[in-house]
């Protein structure tokens, strides 16, 4: 299996060397050169496994230049009990007839940024060790929120690495900044910039892509890369656990194999909802996939005109990870859709840099609208659905899975599909404390963060996550705040250059 470039198909790399570049050099993303089929008969064999039985399966069709060995060391050692609370690394709850939770927040850092971060450091170890040459990695991050810390906490002390994060000031919530503001490590780095996210992903891919940049770090035996889902490596852990989720469902009788679903993914940086299209073209039975925004409605307004537009106004929200205008993984589906033209994908993208949007071909759009159906709903819908689930079912959502809830629950109203359909809980109710509280009792209680999660602890009967607990009582190790601009001599000056 050999990946090549969304802005030059000639292109031919390993795994290996994708994941360990992270970007193609002219600014591309990296996609197999073909998806490996996954069959009925797999999917019932599956079904009988656990989750890492399950990874390492998966995995393999897509890390062929990994041994055996060398993906089961990776896999054993990212999804362990001790990381996710049990071995049921990616936990299904089951909220009414013919609706499910695919709980991905299990993981040390309380969002379903784990799933693939716990294991990528793994994977970009073993991929440097075949590419690299001995080279220092540099990964380098931009985060709306839950990326960030969980990227710090997969790489804290890997041999080999340096790990820099930059977010917006006030784009995440005061638990995800605190985590990430609070991390441990020797190799660690993080910063905020006045912006936001988009700001801070630009940021990040001019620095990748800077030749001067990485003339700098080549003097110094060094390396960029990257984790957020740019990165193979970060996105094809995602499709494991939608492969996963269908087998669970299969196990418990819930469908029988081959049965179609709908998956519904609350969607910023398009990665996960990626990986669910990628499973499907595997041969996961997946009939639609829903789409839900928050009121940085971009993505549901392109699956709806054809034409993606960032020229509009940036709206901060409850559901922080989701205030994104630039929706970097939308390059990927669109090259498949496309027929992998990368002059077409590099002209759309070039476009949209220069003039900050694109419109897609009459093909592509109708391609799309068979597959995809794009919603949204503002932070007063969200907060009304937190509060009615919880009312409801017992159930309580984080402000990111509210909004695919009301957007899910919106589609079935327009279209009385009643196909069973799979919802991405993507993070802790307890990472937007504030916010849920506010939905919960109408106003946000005048107390600390600490004393806020005590008290949503005491309303919902949901445990408190560890390391959420434990970071009351630790210090802040990094507070600089930088203008966008001054993220290249800022990554100089972290790395001691």
């Amino acid at each position: 299996m050999n990946y090549k470039s969304t802005r030059n198909s000639s292109l031919q790399v390993t795994a290996a060397q994708a994941i360990a570049q992270g970007i193609s050099a002219e600014g591309g993303l990296f996609v197999p050169e073909t998806l490996p089929e996954i069959t009925q008969d797999d999917l019932r064999m599956l079904a009988d496994k656990s989750y890492v039985e399950r990874a390492k399966f998966v995995l393999g069709k897509f890390l062929t230049d990994f041994t055996e060995e060398e993906l089961a060391n990776c896999v054993e050692s990212a999804y362990t009990a001790d990381k996710f609370g049990s071995d049921d690394i990616a936990q299904l709850a089951h909220l009414y007839d013919g609706t499910y939770m695919l709980e991905l927040w299990h993981g040390p850092t309380c969002a379903f940024k784990d799933m693939a971060l716990q294991l990528l450091p793994h994977l970009l170890t073993v991929s440097a060790g075949k590419t690299a040459q001995g080279k220092e990695m540099v990964i380098l991050v931009a985060t709306s929120g839950d990326t960030g810390k969980a990227a710090l906490e997969g790489f804290k002390d890997v041999p080999g690495t340096k790990i820099l994060v930059f977010y917006p000031e006030d784009g995440v919530s005061n638990m995800q900044k605190r985590q990430m503001t609070t991390q441990e490590g020797k190799n660690v780095g993080v910063c905020a910039i006045k912006g936001n996210f988009d700001d801070a992903q630009n940021g990040v891919k001019a620095i990748f892509t800077s030749p001067e940049m990485a003339e700098k770090l080549a003097e110094k035996n060094r390396m960029f890369s990257s984790a957020n889902s740019i990165n193979w490596g970060r996105l094809v852990p995602q499709i494991v656990y939608y492969i996963s989720a269908y087998c669970e469902l299969v196990k418990a009788e819930e469908i029988q194999c081959g049965d179609p679903i709908n998956v519904v993914v609350p969607t910023g940086n398009f990665g996960n909802i990626l990986a669910a299209y990628y499973a499907k073209g595997m041969g996961l039975p997946v009939k639609t996939f829903i789409c839900a925004s928050n009121a940085n409605k971009v993505l549901t307004d392109f699956i709806n005109t054809g034409t993606y537009d960032k020229n509009r106004a940036f709206h901060t929200t409850i559901s922080p990870s989701m205030d994104i205008l630039i929706s970097s993984n939308l390059e990927r589906l669109l090259y498949a859709l496309s027929g992998e033209d990368d002059k077409q994908i590099a002209d759309w993208f070039g476009q949209l840099k220069s003039q900050g949007t694109y419109t897609v071909s009459e093909d592509v759009k109708q391609k799309l609208q068979a597959e995809f159906v794009g919603g949204y709903c503002d932070d007063c819908a969200t907060k009304a659905t937190i509060k009615a689930v919880f009312d409801k079912y017992s159930y309580l959502c984080d402000t990111h899975t509210a909004v695919a809830v009301k957007v899910y629950e919106d589609y079935k109203k327009k279209t009385g599909d009643t196909t069973k359909a799979l919802i991405a809980s993507t993070a802790s109710p307890y990472k937007f404390t504030g916010a849920v509280l506010e939905a919960l009792c109408g106003e946000v209680p005048q107390m600390d963060d600490f004393a806020q999660v005590q008290k949503l602890h005491e309303m919902s009967g949901l445990p408190i996550p560890t390391a959420l607990a434990e970071l009351k009582n630790k210090s802040v190790r990094f507070a600089g705040c930088i203008e966008a601009g001054q993220m290249p001599e800022t990554v100089l000056s972290l790395l001691g250059e």
